[in-house]
């Protein structure tokens, strides 16, 4: 039987005067899976993201985040599902006046005042389980340093550590490697496979780089091994297989869903702009 949806959009639309942001669109997203979205600037990709939490009010359809429907909540419901679901924002997102720990520890205390979070423990516990997501990013030396201190690269990690705190079921990445350097790059998107193999988390990624997306699709985390292994090095009955989806907007619709070899094989003009793109 199949895990109930973590995230699921049904006919959503929403429209800004005569510009669609999302148009008919229809997604859903289970335990452990991954959906690469790719598009033109104003597709619809970020837009996409914030409706799944709610930032942003749709027209129509239905979005359903943890089995509760994000268009009906009010917006202090709003507030308990959001601390259940991670967000790297672009850049990393992070406070320039905090701390990279306090940055870190941000989602716990929202946790604690939505009385969604995980444990109750104490304020060592909120230490203890901030220097973890932060070794998580292998960057725990930074817990003291400010956002200023570290490279671009450091600070998307921190943003991802962030992120990943509270143990979320559902992260979500706005265009975690824009700007960085192809094996920066390669170095998130790592982290970001190891969140989504060792947690079991379902993962939503905006990005510009097809590469991104081979890396969900090709790899894996291997715990044991502590380290990405090939896809090809499991057995074909594995259920890390066939997890990540990509799909195509184009002014606020998704005009194509499928796998990496589908989206390769594919004809259409638009679609085919986004595959093999070099940096």
């Amino acid at each position: 039987m199949a895990e109930q949806p973590i995230l699921a959009f049904r006919d959503v639309n929403l429209q800004y005067g005569d510009t669609w942001a999302l148009r008919n669109v229809s997604l859903v997203l289970r335990p452990g899976e991954t959906r690469i979205i790719l598009g033109a600037a104003g597709s619809g990709k970020t837009c996409l993201l914030k409706a799944a939490i709610g930032l942003v009010h749709v027209d129509g359809g239905e979005i359903s985040l943890f089995g509760e429907d994000v268009t009906r909540d009010r917006e202090t419901d709003l507030f308990a599902l959001r601390s259940r679901a991670g967000f790297v924002f672009q850049e990393g997102g992070l406070f320039d006046s905090l701390s990279v720990g306090e940055n870190v520890e941000y989602p716990l205390l929202n946790q604690r005042l939505s009385g969604h979070q995980n444990n109750s423990g104490s304020e060592r516990s909120i230490e203890d389980r901030v220097r973890e997501a932060l070794r998580f990013v292998e960057l725990e030396r930074t817990f003291d340093k400010f956002p200023s201190e570290i490279s671009g690269g450091m600070r998307r990690r921190v943003g991802i550590a962030r992120a990943i705190v509270t143990e979320p079921p559902l992260v979500l990445y706005d265009s975690p490697t824009a700007g960085l350097d192809p094996i920066t790059a390669n170095t998130i998107m790592a982290l970001i496979a190891k969140e989504r193999d060792v947690r079991n988390s379902a993962s939503l990624i905006v990005t510009h780089r097809y590469q991104d997306g081979e890396i969900m699709d090709k790899f894996f985390y291997d715990a044991a091994r502590q380290e990405l292994v090939p896809l090809g090095e499991c057995a074909d009955t594995d259920p890390k297989r066939n997890r990540t989806r990509f799909i195509v907007m184009k002014e606020g619709q998704v005009v194509f869903f499928g796998t990496r070899l589908e989206l390769e094989a594919c004809d259409d003009l638009y679609v085919k702009r986004f595959v093999h793109h070099e940096d």
